[in-house]
């Protein structure tokens, strides 16, 4: 039945079609009626053929002098063809015969859009929204929340969202929208009120429940967030996005076993994500899992190969396990992507001092000091590698590039005593731990670390004690 109805359509529409050629050539034809045109009109238009389409609207108004609707028809081809003003013109003549189409209003929004008249096209939706109500006044609002985010009025986009929901507050285009605009203007406490009111109404919309949560989440109120996702998961089982922001927010909790439960969830409802199997990563190695936390990471690095930082996580997991070797091999991985990052050549540098090769170790923090100067991570690591490997004059230089680079940093006096210290010269180095403990005391068992040794030396002991005593005395 259905079959022999879509046939019938299609013999009508080619009757048409011969009979609207017959007019425009002149020949003998029927009588061809106004929403004949339209038809014909959006089978041209449907076929991109806009220079048709066209003719058949100016045809159609040579018969139809007075139809609004022909007119609104061509405005619309108008402005696919960017006649911006003509397009205008015809819509100023529609609307004498007939101001009560929508469509009237919303192409001359474009119109006034492309032509960058946007303060005329607000004033035109501000005053068609008194005209028109039901579906037709939301879809001014709309159209007017579009006007507002092309010109990046954001806050009135959320006014414009705000005023649809509470005339219409099961929207749910406005719904999923307003979640949207929420956390971009951070108007988190208007949409808790808003949304609330909707949920004592309405108190299975999980879309408004799981704004709910979202705009806790955006104030860092994350155990309220958490009691509105878990109304909406109640509503809707399948609610992918909801046991994402609950992931998210047992992540801040750190809450890791409850993060990995509902971020698994994501994963069977919806597509793989390299940031979710990232994410379920962070929780395992947060929790010492290191197996579990590679595991994902590498699931993470299948689906996203160029994201350098996946590859770094791998291998620091492998380095908490002083597994050198095998944290190499991903840093080289994440190196080939990305070859300046600091906390990459840092890393390297650790794996190779570790595995014997220095003078690589030293390249690789050289890095790391000439991308971040200021930075004493750096330092530190290239000066203990110095002294590890006993290149005390090298040392020595670059202790003090450092003290100059980082405007005096105990830890690296510190650093500058230990060395005068490990080459006999006692005295200096006496001097150089006093102003060190003066600078900042609390460093001292970096110092200490690099030669435990060194508490059996009794001039530096009573450096020690004697700041002890002076620390005690101020309480």
């Amino acid at each position: 039945m259905r079959e022999h109805s879509y046939r019938e359509d299609r013999e009508n529409l080619k009757e048409l079609l011969q009979q609207y050629q017959n007019l425009k050539q002149g020949r003998s034809h029927t009588f061809i009626e106004e929403d004949a045109f339209e038809q014909i009109i959006t089978y041209y238009d449907d076929k991109d053929d806009l220079t048709e389409a066209l003719t058949a609207t100016e045809l159609g108004l040579e018969l139809f002098p007075y139809s609004a609707s022909l007119m609104i028809r061509k405005a619309d081809i108008l402005l696919a063809t960017r006649k911006y003003t003509q397009a205008l013109e015809t819509l100023e003549n529609a609307a004498l015969y007939d101001a009560s189409d929508i469509d009237l209003y919303i192409l001359k929004t474009d119109a006034y859009l492309a032509l960058d008249m946007q303060d005329k096209a607000v004033i035109l939706l501000q005053d068609a929204l008194q005209l028109f109500d039901g579906e037709d006044r939301l879809d001014l609002l709309f159209e007017l929340a579009d006007v507002y985010d092309d010109y990046e009025q954001f806050d009135k986009v959320f006014d414009c969202l705000k005023i649809i929901l509470e005339e219409d507050p099961n929207n749910d285009e406005a719904l999923y929208k307003i979640c949207f605009w929420t956390d971009f203007t951070g108007r988190y406490e208007e949409s808790i009120k808003l949304h609330q009111k909707i949920i004592d109404e309405f108190p299975y919309n999980e879309i408004a429940w799981f704004n709910l949560g979202a705009a806790f989440q955006g104030l860092k109120l994350y155990e309220k967030a958490l009691d509105a996702y878990e109304y909406v998961v109640v509503i809707d089982e399948k609610f992918d996005y909801a046991y994402r922001n609950m992931g998210d927010a047992y992540l801040r909790l750190r809450k890791y076993k409850d993060a990995i439960e509902v971020l698994e969830k994501v994963i069977e409802l919806s597509r793989p994500e390299d940031v979710i199997y990232e994410a379920i990563g962070h929780s395992y190695h947060r929790l010492g899992n290191y197996a579990q936390a590679r595991f994902n990471y590498k699931k993470a690095v299948h689906l996203n190969p160029d994201e350098s930082k996946l590859y770094f996580k791998i291998a620091n997991t492998y380095m908490l396990e002083q597994q050198w070797s095998s944290a190499l091999k991903h840093l080289e991985n994440a190196l080939r992507i990305h070859r300046n990052v600091p906390e990459y050549n840092l890393a390297m540098g650790e794996c190779k001092m570790q595995l014997g090769d220095t003078k690589e170790a030293i390249n690789y923090f050289s890095n790391v000091v000439r991308s971040k100067p200021r930075n004493a991570i750096g330092w530190e690591a290239l000066i203990r590698c110095l002294i590890s490997a006993k290149y005390f004059d090298e040392a020595i230089t670059q202790c003090k590039a450092a003290i100059n680079t980082t405007d005096g940093k105990a830890i690296f006096i510190f650093y500058y005593s230990a060395i005068l210290f490990a080459t006999g010269k006692t005295k200096e180095a006496l001097l150089q731990l006093e102003n060190a403990m003066a600078v900042n005391a609390k460093l001292l068992k970096k110092f200490v670390a690099l030669n435990p040794a060194i508490l059996q030396n009794n001039q530096v002991v009573d450096i020690i004690a004697r700041y002890k005593k002076r620390k005690n005395n101020k309480y």
